[in-house]
């Protein structure tokens, strides 16, 4: 028996209540940038079949949870049509900590994704951890963290104990300032490079190290 298949408009319903971004443009430019190859009738309409839609829901998801580019996604597919994991972020360092966040994200649309309700939202910015961007809006490192204070609430946790969090940040923040300071005096494009170099190594290092530190701590509240 053939499988059966769904068009454009039928895949955009059975996705949009777990991705309601999506649309039919979308779907469309991710074909166009060769992430998606929907077989075509004999008219030209696109028909889905079940790996084709597996395969918008990998996209999506690393868009949506991951932040990633398609570049980077793409590299990916490989890995995820063999059944590999694919969850951790392996991108450049560079890339990673430092690349640009290019979207902006309006307030009702944050609260609609992050589940957040407006006095929730109002915590996180007075406590720092939520940015507002001078359009009024928020970038995708705002909606990663939104969304997991919502988590932490849920547990009963409030904006003021993950404050500490933002201390946190900001005082490793200042230790690479300090140690990235002569670097970024020079004005040369090679001492430019060496700061983006030396920026992201030592965040990739700084988040290696308080992983295993928390982890240290954990095991000896178990072992209280």
């Amino acid at each position: 028996m053939a499988e059966q298949t769904l068009s454009i408009g039928e895949v955009i319903n059975l996705l949009r209540d777990d991705f309601p971004e999506v649309s039919v443009s979308k779907v469309r430019f991710l074909e166009n940038q060769g992430l998606v190859a929907p077989e075509r009738t004999d008219s030209g309409y696109r028909q889905f079949g079940s790996d084709d839609i597996a395969r918008l829901r990998f996209i999506l998801q690393q868009q949506r949870d991951h932040f990633l580019p398609l570049k980077v996604i793409k590299s990916k597919l490989t890995d995820w049509e063999r059944g590999a994991d694919v969850v951790h972020d392996e991108r450049d360092p560079q890339e990673r900590y430092l690349e640009p966040t290019v979207e902006h994200i309006g307030e009702a649309d944050f609260l609609r994704r992050t589940g957040l309700e407006a006095n929730e939202l109002s915590e996180l910015i007075s406590h720092g951890l939520v940015r507002r961007e001078t359009d009024g809006g928020f970038d995708p490192d705002a909606l990663a963290v939104a969304k997991e204070a919502r988590l932490l609430f849920d547990l009963g946790l409030e904006g003021r104990h993950l404050r500490l969090l933002r201390l946190g940040a900001d005082r490793e923040a200042d230790v690479l300032r300090q140690l990235s300071a002569p670097l970024r005096r020079n004005t040369s494009p090679e001492a430019h490079t060496k700061a983006l170099e030396l920026l992201a190594s030592a965040a990739k290092s700084f988040e290696a190290i308080h992983f295993r530190l928390l982890r240290q701590e954990l095991r000896a509240i178990l072992d209280e």
